[in-house]
């Protein structure tokens, strides 16, 4: 039975680095994620003044609960969506001047319902070109706190700011969501805020974040369990099994339900205390399924759908439209490359079972996308002929991905 030991999970990591950095005391993190986007928020913080020390297997951070430790700083947040709005949301807390620029790939990804909401609280903050989007200036004077509204109906990460950022005020934070996706990512937030002494209150659609700060501790950080997605897919497609620990009952990332629509369309899961087994079962059915909450998967289940006996339709799926690329419209190409009929909207995806001879092998076109790439090298496990014009991308979230899958491969 493949055992396959997942990397760190990418969003406790960077979440685990701002409530380091933002907590009285030094804080150690266990088994963080080390890839380019967690490597460029721990590079972030170490361009805002603070110290971030490693080894192989933890990194420790000596929290500032009064801000950066430098006036001035020049902050590049390369491809991470999470370093490109958490940092700037983190430098606001101080006093200084911060500028933040990113890759041309962040550039485009929005960021105005979090700029426009700290601006309702008071920050000094500037878009140099476009509006709504990097590269911006944070004039910070500290944040008093107070009540604001937010459209986070774009993408959690916004919310998620906003509440990590709420106990550096000096009163803190009263937050009414218009609209929200991804709600699992906000539950891990505040699961995680409640492990660094804060929590959070929420009534209805309002969330309420005292002031007082974090506590340090050490934080033993999860698999990711988007990227433990491609393995158990691996499983179910192959009608091999395969184990995934770490990753169990209690763990805290929505995206482990997609284990569940693994389930509905045939595969037998086993979720266990402390770890997920995934068995293929020689079938997958079709399926309709909402993935509004786990929209980082969507790719994952686009991947293996051609697979299906009948159609597999994803729905309310429009935030993966401002990914790292449009993820819908990306899917879809890729799977017209392979012979694949898929048809697509505004929030959906519907995609035909594969042609009677198979899907054909195609190089597969990654938009610079790392879960483009991971997903299809599922595909690859049934298709001879498929490859990637960029496979490096994984490194965004795991370098070794292509290693391990193949090690995989072998043993199934």
């Amino acid at each position: 039975m493949p055992v396959v030991d997942i990397p760190g999970s990418k969003s406790i990591t960077a979440r685990a680095l701002f409530l380091a950095a933002a907590a009285d005391g030094v804080t150690t993190l266990v088994r963080p994620l080390r890839s380019d986007d967690t490597e460029g928020f721990a590079e972030g913080l170490a361009r805002l003044g603070y110290r971030v020390g490693r080894t192989p297997d933890t990194w420790q951070v000596d929290g500032r609960p009064q801000g950066p430790a430098v006036a001035e700083a020049d902050v590049y947040c390369r491809d991470g969506a999470t370093t490109a709005r958490f940092l700037p949301t983190l430098a606001a807390a101080g006093h200084g001047t911060y500028r933040f620029d990113a890759s041309p790939q962040m550039r485009r990804r929005p960021l105005l319902p979090l700029t426009r909401a700290l601006r309702d609280l008071g920050v000094d903050l500037r878009h140099e070109e476009q509006e709504g989007h990097h590269p911006l200036t944070v004039a910070a004077a500290g944040v008093e706190g107070g009540e604001v509204t937010l459209d986070a109906g774009q993408s959690s990460q916004y919310l998620t700011a906003l509440l990590l950022l709420g106990p550096l005020t000096r009163t803190g934070l009263r937050i009414t969501v218009t609209d929200l996706v991804s709600v699992p990512y906000v539950e891990i937030t505040i699961a995680m805020m409640r492990a660094f002494g804060v929590e959070v209150r929420c009534e209805g659609d309002v969330f309420v974040v005292p002031p007082g700060g974090y506590g340090a501790t050490t934080y033993a950080v999860e698999p990711d369990a988007s990227t433990a997605s491609y393995f158990f897919a691996a499983a179910a497609v192959t009608g091999g099994e395969v184990t995934v620990p770490g990753l169990g009952e209690g763990a805290l990332q929505g995206d482990l339900g997609f284990v569940d629509v693994l389930r509905r369309m045939g595969a037998e899961v086993s979720v266990g205390a402390e770890s997920t087994t995934v068995r293929g079962s020689g079938e997958l059915r079709g399926v309709t399924v909402n993935m509004r909450d786990i929209s980082d998967t969507m790719p994952t289940l686009a991947a293996v759908a051609p697979f299906a006996s009948g159609p597999v339709r994803i729905e309310d799926v429009a935030n993966t439209r401002v990914k790292e690329c449009d993820r819908l419209e990306a899917c879809a190409e890729n799977l017209r490359r392979l012979g694949v009929e898929v048809a697509t909207g505004p929030d959906w995806i519907e995609i035909q079972p594969g042609p009677a001879g198979g899907p054909v092998g195609a190089e597969i076109k990654s938009y610079g996308d790392h879960r483009i790439v991971m997903s299809f090298a599922v595909t690859g496990l049934r298709v001879p002929g498929i490859s990637f014009d960029d496979p490096g991308c994984v490194r965004k979230t795991f370098p070794g991905f292509h290693e391990e899958f193949g090690a995989l491969r072998a043993r199934l």
